[in-house]
């Protein structure tokens, strides 16, 4: 739609200080024509865009100049912008605050009226997550491969990647890439990275887009089933949602999922300590008889 492109080339022009039509036009995958209109309508709706020619030349908003805050009052916009406040919360730079500087007519606020939607994806890791992501952010702008030590549940081992997006997902945040060691795209979390550093340049491929979706990351089969005591409802309900127990007459909380790694599963089981007992599956379950026997004869001799 021609309103979300517009919005997507004033997010564009915030960001950078100069962009071409050419470039906007590949990135939108329309013509240069439909481009020239584009920064045509965005003039009129009060918004003085420059054009200067030459090496370093482009599209660019007038310096210093301020939007007028009646220009953001619509949800879409307001939406984005609180997306964009929510960059400085990982990054603790306060880049994206000064950046949307530009947005606010005179004002201190970074939005208009009544800012209720807030979000902050910071995390217990923010002080060691900020410079993975500058890292990784500065290898995908120029094209640098990342090399970084892995830990995952079968062990460590260095990688090289050619970087491609940075993802927020899960409550995580990860980087999709061309992975050299295993000649396929592969999705890393950053909070497993340690040790990065840029590499040589590299030509960019044609990257597909990832696929994200539960089914995809987390195949699942394993049907785990679980008895919980009354008390766990409210971690339930927040982890799984309503639909994931069926509430007994007793109370208690028949668990029932579909698992992709029956490791995690026990070891999220066992926050629950004496509050659950593990029905299903027979093998899980004595896996977990196993360990709770080892951890009682471990104290013991403690």
């Amino acid at each position: 739609m021609k309103i979300d492109r517009l919005i997507g080339i004033l997010s564009i022009l915030l960001q950078k200080e100069h962009i071409t039509a050419p470039e906007l036009a590949e990135k939108f995958e329309v013509s240069r024509r439909t481009i020239n209109r584009d920064i045509e309508a965005l003039c009129k709706a009060g918004i003085p865009i420059v054009t200067a020619q030459g090496q370093n030349g482009g599209i660019s908003i007038m310096e210093g100049y301020k939007i007028d805050s009646t220009l953001l009052t619509s949800s879409d916009m307001q939406a984005i912008l609180a997306g964009l406040r929510s960059l400085d919360s990982v990054s603790g730079s306060n880049q994206v605050a000064l950046l949307m500087e530009k947005l606010s007519a005179g004002a201190s606020t970074l939005m208009p009226g009544a800012q209720n939607i807030l979000i902050d994806l910071s995390s217990w890791y923010k002080d060691s997550l900020a410079p993975k992501i500058e890292w990784i952010r500065k290898a995908m702008d120029e094209k640098y491969t990342l090399s970084f030590l892995y830990y995952a549940p079968k062990g460590e081992s260095q990688r090289l990647i050619e970087p491609y997006y940075l993802i927020f997902r899960w409550s995580s945040w990860y980087v999709w890439g061309y992975c050299r060691k295993r000649e396929d795209y592969r999705l890393f979390k950053l909070n497993r990275m340690e040790e990065l550093s840029l590499g040589e340049s590299f030509p960019p491929r044609l990257v597909p887009l990832p696929d994200l979706s539960d089914e995809r990351i987390f195949p699942g089969g394993i049907q785990v089933k679980a008895l919980f005591e009354p008390e766990c409802k409210w971690r339930l309900v927040e982890e799984f949602g309503t639909g994931c127990f069926e509430e007994q007459e007793n109370g208690k909380l028949l668990f029932h999922a579909d698992y992709t790694d029956g490791e995690n599963f026990l070891t999220w089981l066992l926050t629950f300590r004496d509050k659950v007992i593990l029905l299903e599956p027979k093998e899980l379950r004595e896996e977990l008889a196993a360990s709770l026997k080892k951890m009682v004869n471990r104290y013991q001799e403690e």
